[in-house]
């Protein structure tokens, strides 16, 4: 038997550390660059040699973002994954419409439109695992962008490797290439099994913010600290796990503070008192769950609007309302802050 390549031997060792199926199916986001092309390519090579008994789903959403660039690209992808011998799933979707309707910029509606697609093709297909190609460049990227809006620990701590693809879903979502691969192994392993890949322009228009930092601010950097993607991966993972830590405390203090629900997450009224007894990072971190359960999301939610919340718990005076974005409002009257959320709201898209 032919031995494995490297890069499939490494996917191969994360996959197993991650615990991922082993058989079954799965979708695999493919966008036609590099990186997921070179995911799709390792994937069907550990099949191929019986390391994993897998059917793998290549998935891909046309932005329709480029014009005839788009369509040849999703044309690309069907190919591809014709020529391994996998049906794609490949849809369209209108980012710009979407973007006016929902006020989102370009970036955040495109990546709201593809996980939502990726949940309905896996939904679809009865698959339990979503598979996308972000490496530790991405990941190093989103670190930046983060920390440049005034993120805290949870936006410090980059994407994650395993979680569910939205709350309280049973499909996972998982990023097996985050935590070892860059961007120039992907990009060699593809010309290693002579299979080009495309490229797209707009990872070369500096008009937008991750473009900026990939090109001019994080050369930069690694000017002084030539292994920088490395060291952003390495200090994620641990201000990951102190987040997980203090999520964790968080959720209990929620819990007891909980007006008698069994779900507290979704509870439409909190004990002032218990809150109080509290650290400021927990009872932050308590109120943001507790939007978040109520709502279905934090979309336009920042910090300010948590810290407001937390200054009604000091209020000796009951009645004052907090009005928060995108839907909802918070009150206090006597030894509770009651949620109040539109019934007509609709529910939260994929993250």
């Amino acid at each position: 038997m032919r031995p494995l390549s490297q890069f499939a031997l490494k996917l191969l060792r994360e996959w197993r550390r991650l615990r991922l199926p082993e058989t079954g199916s799965v979708i695999v986001a493919v966008s036609g660059g590099g990186d997921s092309v070179a995911l799709l390519l390792a994937l069907d090579e550990l099949i191929k040699a019986k390391h994993l008994k897998l059917d793998i789903l290549p998935a891909h959403l046309n932005h329709k973002l480029r014009g005839t660039s788009s369509d040849h690209d999703a044309r690309w992808v069907r190919s591809l994954a014709k020529n391994l011998g996998y049906r794609a799933i490949v849809k369209a979707a209108d980012v710009s419409k979407r973007a006016r309707l929902t006020e989102d910029n370009l970036e955040q509606s495109a990546r709201r439109a593809r996980y939502e697609f990726l949940a309905k093709a896996a939904k679809a297909n009865k698959t339990k695992a979503v598979l996308t190609a972000h490496t530790l460049d991405d990941q190093a990227e989103t670190i930046l962008l983060n920390l440049m809006r005034g993120s805290g620990a949870e936006g410090l701590s980059g994407m994650d490797t395993v979680r569910p693809i939205y709350s309280e879903s049973e499909i996972v979502l998982a990023r097996p290439l985050l935590s070892w691969a860059r961007r120039g192994d992907t990009e060699s392993f593809c010309r290693q099994r002579s299979i080009d890949f495309c490229i797209d322009e707009m990872n070369s228009d500096e008009n937008f913010s991750r473009v900026r930092i990939r090109r001019q601010l994080l050369p930069l950097m690694e000017t002084f600290n030539p292994r920088l993607v490395e060291t952003l991966g390495r200090s994620s993972e641990i201000l990951r796990e102190d987040s997980r830590t203090l999520e964790n405390a968080a959720q209990h203090l929620l819990d007891i503070s909980a007006d008698g629900l069994a779900s507290a997450s979704q509870a439409a009224s909190l004990r002032t008192d218990l809150l109080l007894t509290a650290p400021a990072a927990l009872r932050h971190r308590a109120l943001r769950r507790w939007i978040l359960g109520a709502r279905g999301d934090l979309r336009r939610v920042e910090r300010v609007h948590v810290l407001a919340v937390d200054k009604l718990l000091f209020s000796r005076k009951s009645g004052h309302t907090i009005e928060l974005p995108g839907g909802g409002r918070i009150s206090r009257k006597g030894g509770f802050l009651h949620l109040h959320v539109p019934k007509n709201k609709p529910k939260a898209e994929p993250l």
